[in-house]
């Protein structure tokens, strides 16, 4: 048999944000109806390095698509080794008989599905008439989150950035200001970034708390991307107490999400978590209910993700002729 290999190059050929959100959505709604197999997230702590790699299986069953995916995190790569802080290869596999079909790069999809995530949870839990952005965190993954809310939302009057490296913080806003047609304004300090704002993006690796509770006010929504991993957070815990958390998965949520810490330290019970955004997106319970609640969407980024926005993928380069086959099986 012949299995299709697909460089990072490729992949940033075939994928549009929009079919991603649509692929993404999909995978979501499928786990709230109970039609997925994804067992949490294992992980290889490389501590003397600041470094982890994650290994993330799934199966979506009516949808017959399987993966698996090997991701690693490490914050110190592009200063040290000129490298993406997150690299990762994805494996699709015939459900039917295990064969691999497809060996790719993972690092755009998973850039690319966490930004669609984000989007779809602001469709979902957003204000609808929500205009402002606050993000903090400058790097890839700001990036695509801004990409998906420009899928999403109807009117984007301005967006605020900020990061701790000053020229990161320039640099996107000049970049995106450009890519996408939005004003784009790089700020100082966090306070800056998402006091005001009606949603706001955290896409740092902090280990304590950036975003402080009194700079948010009722009705914002906040997509809380960065904290992945077990010790990771990146809001003020008060905030959690004043909103409804929505998680993407609450196992993997609960060892390695925003809530992970608040939940160590008692300040926060599994009791205090919402729903899962599937439940939201399958009907099974409603997500913002009033226009001054305060939602925030706790994303570690799931293996179902990863494994319908490879399929997408493997589907587009197959159409298009793109990629090599091998012989490695």
């Amino acid at each position: 048999m012949k299995t299709l290999l697909l460089t990072d190059k490729d992949i940033r050929q075939l994928l549009s944000m929009k079919e991603v959100i649509e692929a993404v959505e999909l995978a979501f709604k499928e786990k709230g109806l109970g039609r997925v197999q994804m067992p949490p997230k294992s992980y290889i702590f490389f501590n003397r390095y600041n470094g982890d790699l994650r290994v993330m299986p799934s199966y979506l069953e009516e949808l017959e698509i399987s993966a698996v995916k090997v991701v690693n995190v490490h914050p110190d790569n592009p200063l040290k080794y000129k490298l993406p802080t997150v690299m990762a290869t994805i494996i699709l596999v015939d459900p039917k008989n295990g064969a691999p079909i497809a060996i790719m790069g993972g690092t755009w999809i998973t850039a690319m599905r966490t930004g669609a995530a984000g989007g779809v949870a602001v469709k979902y839990l957003a204000r609808p008439d929500s205009r402002v952005i606050g993000i903090v965190g400058a790097g890839v993954q700001a990036r695509t989150q801004l990409m998906a809310l420009k899928e999403v939302l109807k009117e984007i009057e301005e967006v605020r950035v900020t990061d701790i490296v000053k020229a990161a913080r320039e640099r996107y806003a000049k970049e995106m200001s450009e890519k996408l047609g939005l004003n784009v304004k790089a700020v100082d300090s966090a306070r800056e970034a998402v006091e005001g704002a009606d949603i706001v993006v955290t896409v740092t690796p902090s280990r304590e708390p950036i975003v402080k509770s009194e700079w948010i006010r009722p009705g914002v929504h906040i997509n809380a991307i960065g904290a992945d991993a077990p010790g990771k957070e990146e809001l003020d815990p008060e905030l959690l107490k004043r909103a409804k958390i929505i998680v993407d998965d609450l196992e993997q949520a609960s060892h390695s999400g925003e809530i992970n810490v608040p939940l160590a330290k008692g300040i926060i019970t599994r009791e205090d978590i919402w729903a899962e955004l599937g439940d939201v997106i399958a009907g099974l319970k409603p997500g913002r209910t009033s226009p001054d609640d305060i939602t925030i969407f706790d994303s570690t980024g799931l293996a179902i993700q990863d494994a319908v926005t490879a399929a997408l993928a493997y589907k587009k380069a197959l159409e298009k002729g793109i990629g090599q086959f091998i012989e490695i099986v």
